[in-house]
């Protein structure tokens, strides 16, 4: 299978609310299940430099197509597909860290991998983090925390932070965001508290779905009793990805959703800090 990005194909230095589709469809099935295997190709929606909000310092962002989730307030559901994703081998994906390092390091960054659900290829993943701690990088990943039982300790020892965004507590709740159970992730924050992994923890706050008192007091009280949890925070609801779901034909529920207020927010973060954790 060939590296798909020799000009034919968008560039991978793009913003991650540009919309992607069926960039890898070509891209014949033996081999998709072969890259996934080996991790010697990644699919990615793009890359993003200096970002300030994806981990501490300046940061280099991979984003990853694939995705388990179908949480509705999602602002790249073209990332839930893994064909939507440029096909990059995993030379290329170090190479384009490699040109940033050096600044990245000085500016108190690094690299991050985000997505979609960086995890659903976590052979990639695995081999681009060690690509990245040979170079001296910093490594985040932000996950869903679904399949972290798809690293070992020792690989997960290659990843300086995790961010795990959580969309509920309950179970029930949970389903209702996203569709889909969060036993995984709830095992997953308990096993990064055993290996005294540092965590960042993510919550989105919209307007009548996730602005659920006793869900964010049991959210909090979660990541307080981990006691490796450096930062919470608290992210307001936007619709800047709404175009994609209307370019896309899928139903999106939060069309009528207005952002929280900063009242809101201010609420919600009081809640998090309120069980002792560092919120913003």
């Amino acid at each position: 299978m060939s590296d798909l990005t020799d000009g034919r194909e968008p560039p991978l230095e793009a913003s991650p609310f540009d919309l992607r589709v069926d960039l890898g469809k070509a891209v014949p099935e033996v081999d998709v299940r072969a890259a996934l295997k080996s991790g010697d190709i990644g699919f990615l929606h793009s890359f993003t430099t200096g970002s300030a909000v994806d981990g501490p310092g300046i940061r280099l962002v991979a984003w990853t197509t694939s995705c388990m989730f179908r949480c509705q307030f999602c602002h790249n559901p073209d990332t839930w597909i893994l064909s939507n994703g440029i096909p990059v081998t995993l030379e290329r994906a170090i190479e384009e860290l490699r040109k940033y390092v050096n600044g990245l390091k000085v500016m108190g960054g690094g690299f991050t991998l985000s997505g979609g659900e960086p995890l659903m290829q976590n052979r990639f993943a695995v081999r681009l983090f060690e690509g990245a701690k040979r170079m001296g990088a910093h490594t985040a990943i932000e996950t869903n925390g679904v399949y972290g039982d798809r690293l070992t300790d020792q690989e997960l020892a290659t990843i300086d932070l995790v961010i795990l965004d959580m969309k509920g507590f309950t179970p029930e709740q949970h389903k209702r965001v996203t569709g889909a159970d969060n036993m995984k992730v709830l095992e997953f924050g308990r096993r990064l508290a055993e290996l005294k992994r540092p965590m960042w923890l993510r919550y989105v706050l919209v307007p009548g779905l996730t602005d659920v008192p006793d869900e964010m007091k049991k959210v909090a009280a979660f990541a307080a009793s981990l006691g490796v949890v450096e930062r919470a925070e608290v992210l307001p609801f936007h619709q800047m990805g709404r175009f994609k779901w209307e370019k896309l034909g899928l139903d999106y529920r939060m069309a009528k959703t207005e952002p929280p207020s900063q009242d809101m927010v201010a609420g919600a973060v009081e809640i998090f800090r309120s069980a002792g954790l560092q919120a913003y």
